[in-house]
This record gives structure tokens, C-alpha cells and sequence, in this order.
């Protein structure tokens, strides 16, 4: 699968098998999250990965919209460290495009994720911090629920002439 068929046919996915993540690919995920951009190059990302059922579940606890990590697998929360940042207001931009890259991946690999947004919703980022056991001074951003799909979406068309705008708006 090329890049731009990865981009265009990459679909949230709610619903998994049972079967397991590979470790390479979970490897091959991470390496991709790693090589998106950031801000000065500071790199704030740090991952909390887990593939255990009890910590998987207590994940799905801290979000209203977490039911599908009971399901999957694979669990990958993308967190800043934002301890002696050079630009301490781009973690989060940093950390979705190392989000954006992983999910991409995951899509290349053959597997389905879907993107749980957790930052700036305190209601949320607190009991996931409590959750991964995160110390002082790293945030979560998100959590990536990931599994090997057990439902099948057609890509979909999201392109809006409207939306772009030539030389000035």
C-alpha cells in the first residue's frame, strides 16, 4: 500500500478480533510514530503500550467514549513529556503528528485502530494519568485502541473544494 492509499483508505475501526498484535509490528507502529515531525526537534513523545486485558479495560474506564479498548488487543497511549521543552506550547502538535503516523502505519500493516482524544478534557486526562501511572510533567494526548479489524469500511471520499482557498481566503 502506497502513502496515498494509505491516507485516503485509512477508516476509524471500532470492533477487532481477538487475535493478537504482532510484536513486530507493534515495533514497526512505534517507529513510525517516531518519525513524524516536531517542533526544534524536541521529539516530546513517549508511548505507554499495553496488550494486558485488566489495564486495557481500566483505559476504557477514563473516557465515555472508551468501549472499544474491552475489545481490542492492543492499547498504545501517546503521551508528552514536557519536562525542559525548548517550545512548550507544540507538544500537542508533536504528539498528533506521531499520532497520525502510527495510525497510518497500523492501516499499512493490515490492522484497524481508532484515535480516543483525551487532551484538553480534564475530566478525562486525569484518570488516564492516574491509569498509565504517568509521573509529574507527562500528559497524555490520546490513546490508540488497535487490533485486527473485525468490520470492514469503504474509504471515504472527504474532500471539499470549498474548504481550500487560493492565495489568500
Amino acid at each position: 500500500m502506497d502513502a496515498i492509499e494509505a491516507i485516503l483508505t485509512r477508516r476509524s475501526i471500532r470492533s477487532y478480533t481477538d487475535e493478537p498484535v504482532a510484536e513486530p509490528d507493534i515495533e514497526a507502529i512505534l517507529h513510525a510514530a517516531m518519525a513524524a515531525p516536531s517542533a526544534g526537534n524536541q521529539r516530546p513523545w513517549r508511548f505507554v503500550v499495553t496488550t494486558d486485558r485488566a489495564r486495557l479495560d481500566a483505559w476504557a474506564e477514563t473516557t465515555p467514549y472508551g468501549s472499544m479498548l474491552r475489545a481490542a488487543p492492543l492499547g498504545i497511549a501517546v503521551c508528552a513529556d514536557t519536562r525542559d521543552l525548548r517550545h512548550p506550547t507544540m507538544w500537542q502538535q508533536d504528539c498528533s503528528a506521531a499520532a497520525q503516523n502510527a495510525l497510518l502505519a497500523i492501516h499499512a500493516l493490515g490492522l484497524g485502530a481508532v484515535w480516543l482524544g483525551f487532551w484538553p478534557k480534564m475530566e478525562r486526562v486525569e484518570p488516564l494519568r492516574a491509569a498509565l501511572g504517568l509521573p509529574e510533567g507527562v500528559e497524555p494526548l490520546c490513546v490508540l485502541a488497535v487490533g485486527h479489524p473485525a468490520e470492514v469500511k469503504p474509504a471515504a471520499d472527504r474532500y471539499s473544494a470549498e474548504a481550500v482557498h487560493r492565495d489568500r481566503w
